[in-house]
């Protein structure tokens, strides 16, 4: 029997506001135990709720981004249940009445771009954390976390792979940073994502038994857990088990998940209307002033790369990845006019010396207008690649510009004809054996005989000169 895998992704975008959804208190990560929790996290008698006016305008900004409906009359609800962390004994979240509904997220898996619908997206509070290692026999309780605000994001089950979860999870990601809605970092927990994962006999209709891996803070983590998991309830159903619905966290030591919970539905949490908090209605002025601050989204900014400097689909994609990475691509490109070029070095050289020192582009040792600098010297013929790759290793390691390392390392490509023809001459004399090869009608002989004089030039001759003074010669 062949199996298809059916995956959905809740992905809760911790909102980087500045303060909490419901208090005042900070919403900074990083500060000592319960230093930024306050009486209403801790739920004191008498304490009541107030809204923060910032979450829900970051909340529409991505409803705009996702072309989904934005539900301007908001209802909050209590989701109840116990854990030491939750102090008031109930999540304050949204149930039948969320701020996003049917929006859409296209994800690019190889050479494949398929949308994948969003369902929802609700406002809610995040809970505390219990610490389990900071002392013996004891859990500690760190409310610091309590009350920040999330927007949890709900896809339709319409992913059939790991690759496709993680692409769509890197779409959302670049989305909301994009928009500069949630920081991102995964590390500290800004960006978490929940994998449902159920597996059905290819062509059958019928879902089949999901199981939940909560708390993924990484995307090489989710397509593990995803892999082991499709893994796991083949062969439980295969050796003629049933796969139970549950709740399972993954453990990356041993790349497996494992049973944590049976798996709740909504009834279980028995929710029911907030009453400390009423009903919030998104004025129309509110939803235009939102469109009115939505930046140039990623999609648009793409097509207009291609329009406007000449790259490929492929490269506006990887240049649009990052909001960074696309002002860097910009004025490198208007530096120095040559769009197509610099997208080759941003995707190409630039990339790899990146990812070999562990570096983000936001701390590159080479700025755009630098590497504008060294692209200008091979549009215009002083530097050849094999040369312009000695310039950028130069530039890599200090704070010279192209133009001054290409004077200082005398790297100046040569193009003056009559001294290639001179080295042409020697070569040629040194070695007939190449040239009646050539002659013979050996192509490979040709080639040796370029690399000669490559060799004898120092790699500075320019080498589409050097194959057609080279041709002339042999005729």
């Amino acid at each position: 029997m062949t199996w298809e895998t059916v995956i959905g992704l809740e992905v809760h975008v911790q909102i980087n506001t500045q303060s909490k959804i419901f208090s005042g208190a900070s919403a900074t990560f990083g500060a000592e135990p319960n230093a930024h929790a306050s009486v209403v996290e801790c739920a004191l008698p008498g304490v009541l709720p107030v809204m923060n006016r910032e979450v829900v305008s970051k909340a529409i900004k991505l409803g705009l981004a996702l072309n989904a409906a934005v539900n301007q009359k908001n209802v909050f609800d209590r989701k109840n249940y116990f854990y030491p962390d939750l102090p008031k004994g109930y999540q304050i979240s949204q149930l039948d009445l969320p701020i996003i509904e049917h929006g859409k997220l296209d994800i690019v898996v190889g050479d494949a771009v398929k949308t994948i619908n969003v369902t929802r997206a609700h406002m809610e509070e995040d809970a505390g954390k219990s610490v389990h290692d900071a002392f013996a026999n004891y859990t500690g309780i760190d409310l610091n976390r309590a009350g920040t605000p999330l927007l949890e994001v709900v896809s339709e089950p319409e992913m059939r792979s790991a690759a496709e979860a993680v692409a769509y999870a890197k779409a959302l990601h670049s989305l909301v940073t994009w928009l500069d809605i949630c920081d991102g970092n995964m590390a500290e927990g800004s960006f978490r994502i929940d994998a449902n994962v159920s597996v059905r006999p290819r062509g059958q209709a019928e879902f089949g038994t999901r199981c939940e891996i909560k708390n993924l803070n990484s995307f090489r983590f989710l397509e593990q857990a995803i892999n082991y998991e499709v893994s796991r309830q083949i062969e439980l159903i295969e050796d003629g088990g049933k796969v139970i619905q549950q709740t399972r966290l993954f453990d990356p030591a041993n790349g497996e998940t494992r049973a944590m919970r049976s798996k709740e539905d909504a009834h279980d949490y028995r929710y029911f209307p907030d009453p400390d908090l009423l009903p919030i209605i998104i004025s129309d002025e509110m939803m235009n002033q939102a469109r009115a601050a939505m930046p140039e989204l990623p999609a648009e900014m793409a097509a207009r790369f291609i329009n406007d400097y000449g790259v490929s689909e492929y490269d506006a994609r990887l240049l649009t990845a990052s909001r960074i990475q696309a002002a860097y691509f910009e004025e490198a490109a208007q530096t120095c006019g040559q769009g197509k070029l610099v997208a080759n070095w941003i995707n190409g050289e630039l990339a790899a010396a990146l990812n070999k020192a562990d570096l983000e582009l936001a701390n590159s040792p080479i700025s755009a207008v630098r590497l504008a600098g060294l692209v200008a010297k091979i549009a215009d013929g002083t530097l050849s690649s094999k040369l312009a790759k000695q310039v950028f290793e130069a530039l890599w390691t200090s704070d010279l510009s192209a133009e001054a390392i290409i004077e200082r390392n005398g790297l100046k490509q040569m193009t003056d004809s009559g001294a290639i023809e001179a080295i042409i001459n020697d070569v040629l004399a040194n070695n007939e054996k190449s040239v009646a090869e050539f002659k013979a009608g050996k192509e490979k002989a040709f080639n040796a005989l370029v690399g000669q004089v490559m060799k004898a030039s120092k790699g500075k001759a320019n080498p589409q000169q050097v194959q057609e003074l080279m041709k002339a010669k042999l005729g």
